[in-house]
Formats: structure tokens, C-alpha cells, sequence
């Protein structure tokens, strides 16, 4: 199929306008992060029938893209949570109908599916092999790099066809569109900075004032990260956070004996802030955040969850299900405890296990082993 790289304001208007009176429409979006704290939009690939789309983020504002997002048409897209961080950024907003060709296909079995194999698997067509690490920023761009990209969202609408034909059989539609709802009204991660420590794996490991220092350098380095849109890397690497936390340094001169230091802390603003955030968190730690205590499990269920959990993915292999759709060892804890908002407890998950996992706790049905069918669970009359 042809493609249209918009590089204008007008045409995109056109798009636009084209746009809002379609039921469904395909998108993708190219993008890096390497050297920046948010991604960096490059590329908006969509595609409706009779025309595939490329628009250039870096000739025309997205912005009028936001009333697309927000109209009733079904937005169709693979793999979707990076891209819906990327339109969020770039357009204000996401889609308000989401459908998502990965999360679908895992309700057929296929756990993960690219969308390589996907066209392969549903339409026979090959999609054109891309530089994986292509530079999208780059301009202009080549023949080879537009005709990939749009190949990402050719077929989009086709494979959304081909998977509400076979969810349909399977009586599944209602299954993958509730769990593309659940993924769209997630919306963007946040990234709080007092949090920050939590994904430094050194830094949960270390104690007393070294810990406080750590969680207050990791704070210090997300917030700017944040107002340069730098990776945090960039700012401060976790090595060289770990040995500051450890060394706690009151001066320049002692920041160059901290492993991972570089010229780019030793001297000016970042050092005076950098010493100023150990001195604060030696003096003041930081509070640590308020957890909710998680209520723990009663003793006498805890035998049972390896056997409910064993039970699901057996259920999940004869149902052609991606097992993690249907449910975890978390998820069955969650579900046993009675934690408010647990996934088995609403939806299709209520129905298909919720219900007869409260039946067997409560001594209503009995799970036992058959040769020839494995896990049986049985309803118990009395």
C-alpha cells in the first residue's frame, strides 16, 4: 500500500478531518528515549482504508491529532503501552477506545506475539526487515525507513479482523476488549520521585545512613533528570550514587574519590547540590513512604495456592490462553485474602475462576488428580 508523509499543518487537518467519520483507524508511532528523560516522538503512522499516513512530529505539531484520540472511533495498535506514553506526551491525551492486537492474540494463545508473526500466522504476508536501531530523528528519511514504518500499520486493521473472527468463535470478544480497557485506563506510569531508590537494586540493599543518603540522591537525581529530559543515568549513574550514599563526601574534593564520579560532579551547581542533598539526608533523612501493611494470608489457605495456581495454568493450556491473561500466583493470593479490586474477582475472571475457587475453599467443590485429564476440579454435593 502507498503511503502520505504529512509535513504541514494544512495536511494534517486534512488527515484530521478525514479521520474523525472513521469507525476504526490503525496506529504506531516510532520513537527513542536513549538521550532523553521522556520519549521522543518521530514518527505517527496511521492507516484506514484506502490510505496509510506517516506524519513527521518534527515539521508539524501533533496537537490536532488529540481530536482524533478523543472521537469515537476504535483505535487499533500492537503492543500498545509504550505508544499510548508517546500520544499522551505528544497529543495530551489517549485513545478513548483501545484495541490492542498483542493483548487479542494472547486470549488465542499467543503469548507475546510480534507483529511480524502475526501477519504471518493471520494474513501470509512478510513485513519488510528494518534496521532495529535505525536513528528516527534523523532527517530526511530514507525510502527504506517509511516504507517499514508504515508497514506497521498496513495490516493492522486486517489482523483486527482476522482476531474478532476467532475470538468471536471462542466467545472472547468481550474477554480481550475488557482487558484493552484496563490497559488503556491505566494511562501513563508515574514516576514518583521518592520512589525513585526502589529501582536501584544496590540501594535497597544498603542500611542506616547510607540507605537515607541513597534515597535522597535518587530523589534529587529523578527531579532533575525531569527538568533537564535527560535519562537519570545522564545525571548521576547508580554506581556512582551507591558510593556516595556509602561515603557520605562533606566536600568537592572528597566527590572524586566515589567510584562512577565523573568532571561532570566534582565541580559548580551539580556538586553544591549533590553535597547539599547528602549533608540534608545526614542530618534529616527523608521519610520513608507509608505502606499499606497487605493483610496476610490465613495459614490454613496457604497449601492450596500452589494447587489453585497449578490448577489455572493447566486450565490455561486446554483453554489456548497466554496463562499471565488468566491469572497469577498474585492474583490468586489477592483473590483468597479478598483484597478489593483483585482481577479474579470481576469480569470474565469472576466467572471463569473467581466463583469456583471460592467453592473450593469453602468446601463446595474438590480438585483431584486424573490420569487422563489432570486437574479436575468437582463440584461437592452433599
Amino acid at each position: 500500500m502507498t503511503h502520505d508523509l504529512v509535513t504541514t499543518a494544512s495536511a494534517l487537518l486534512g488527515v484530521v478531518d478525514e479521520l474523525l467519520d472513521e469507525p476504526r483507524y490503525a496506529v504506531d508511532t516510532e520513537f527513542h528515549r536513549e538521550r532523553t528523560y521522556f520519549p521522543k516522538v518521530a514518527l505517527v503512522q496511521l492507516a484506514w482504508p484506502g490510505r496509510t499516513v506517516l506524519v513527521d512530529p518534527m515539521a508539524v505539531s501533533l496537537e490536532p491529532l488529540s481530536k482524533v484520540l478523543q472521537g469515537t472511533g476504535l483505535a487499533v495498535l500492537h503492543a500498545s503501552s509504550q505508544d499510548l506514553e508517546v500520544l499522551d506526551l505528544a497529543c495530551g491525551t489517549t485513545p478513548t477506545r483501545l484495541f490492542d492486537t498483542q493483548i487479542a492474540a494472547g486470549f488465542l494463545g499467543y503469548a507475546s506475539a510480534s507483529l511480524a508473526s502475526l501477519c504471518e500466522r493471520a494474513l501470509r504476508i512478510r513485513l519488510p526487515k528494518g534496521d532495529r536501531l535505525t536513528d528516527w530523528l534523523v532527517r530526511p528519511l530514507s525510502d527504506e525507513q517509511l516504507l517499514y514504518a508504515a508497514a506497521d500499520v498496513d495490516h493492522l486493521l486486517a489482523i483486527h479482523d482476522w482476531l474478532l473472527e476467532r475470538l468471536g468463535a471462542l466467545g472472547r470478544i468481550e474477554w480481550a476488549e475488557d482487558e484493552c480497557e484496563d490497559l488503556r485506563l491505566r494511562g501513563r506510569p508515574e514516576r514518583l520521585p521518592h520512589d525513585a531508590w526502589r529501582r536501584i537494586k544496590e540501594a535497597r540493599q544498603l542500611r542506616g545512613q547510607a540507605f537515607d543518603i541513597a534515597r535522597a540522591l535518587a530523589a534529587w537525581r529523578e527531579e532533575r533528570a525531569v527538568k533537564l529530559d535527560q535519562p537519570v543515568r545522564f545525571v548521576l549513574p547508580d554506581l556512582a550514587l551507591v558510593a556516595l550514599a556509602q561515603r557520605a563526601p562533606r566536600s568537592a574534593p572528597e566527590l572524586r574519590g566515589a567510584r562512577g564520579v565523573d568532571d561532570r560532579h566534582v565541580g559548580g551547581q551539580v556538586a553544591n547540590e549533590i553535597l547539599a542533598v547528602i549533608d540534608t539526608a545526614r542530618n534529616n533523612p527523608p521519610p520513608l513512604p507509608e505502606l499499606t501493611p497487605q493483610p496476610e494470608l490465613a495459614r490454613d489457605l496457604r497449601p492450596v495456592v500452589p494447587l489453585i495456581t497449578a490448577w489455572i495454568n493447566q486450565l490455561a493450556t486446554e483453554l489456548d490462553l497466554d496463562p499471565a491473561l488468566l491469572g497469577t500466583r498474585a492474583d490468586v493470593e489477592a483473590e483468597l485474602r479478598g483484597d478489593e479490586g483483585g482481577r479474579l474477582s470481576t469480569g470474565w475472571r469472576a466467572d471463569l475462576l473467581g466463583e469456583p475457587i471460592h467453592k473450593l475453599v469453602g468446601g463446595h467443590a474438590a480438585l483431584a488428580y486424573d490420569a487422563g485429564r489432570g486437574l479436575v476440579l468437582d463440584d461437592r454435593h452433599r
